[in-house]
């Protein structure tokens, strides 16, 4: 399907999971360009760099750090989206945004890493509507953080097969809707 897409004109793809992404990566043409969408160890970070054109879920000071280090080794200048839990919910992960403020000048000095903007996801919601405020809360912050830092953070990945109009309505400039296009795994 990722082929036949890609003949059609489609040339930028997410992938959630490591392996899936070495393995498509290997055998699909080289033109495509990959965005890594899941959750990202820090023991995987080596191997989704070389494959990864930005890596959407750079949740800790932490993981940028390993980015970073394993970056400079490799030779590399990864994009990445720094990920925001607007909800404060405690089963996902990524940077309340009291913390994202205090994080980000020390994130944005990290030599090798190029930070793109801000990515959530947010709660599950009874409709698409019922998420705009959660992706208002997102462009909100951005805006927030790049007037107290002047840093340009343009990107905002937020929205997914369900939210995406909400998430494009309220300023994202990337939506994953690989459920619309590929169906549910």
């Amino acid at each position: 399907m990722i082929a036949e897409l890609a003949e059609a004109g489609q040339s930028v793809f997410g992938e959630n999971r490591v392996q899936e992404l070495e393995t498509k990566a290997a055998i699909l043409p080289a033109t495509l360009r990959w965005h890594f969408i899941g959750r990202l160890q820090r023991n995987k970070v080596r191997k989704v760099l070389p494959l990864a054109e930005a890596i959407h879920s750079v949740d800790s000071t932490e993981l940028a750090q390993r980015i970073d280090a394993i970056a400079t080794e490799l030779g590399l200048f990864p994009r990445v989206y720094l990920q925001a839990n607007i909800a404060g919910e405690a089963s996902k992960s990524g940077f309340s945004p009291s913390a994202l403020a205090e994080a980000l000048p020390g994130l944005l000095s990290l030599p090798r890493l190029e930070v793109l903007g801000l990515m959530a996801i947010p709660p599950p919601r009874p409709t698409a509507e019922a998420a705009r405020s959660d992706f208002r809360a997102l462009r909100q912050l951005r805006d927030d953080l790049q007037q107290k830092t002047g840093a340009g953070l343009p990107g905002l990945s937020m929205g997914m097969s369900h939210d995406f109009e909400a998430a494009i309505a309220e300023g994202a400039t990337v939506v994953r809707v690989g459920s619309a296009l590929f169906g549910a795994r």
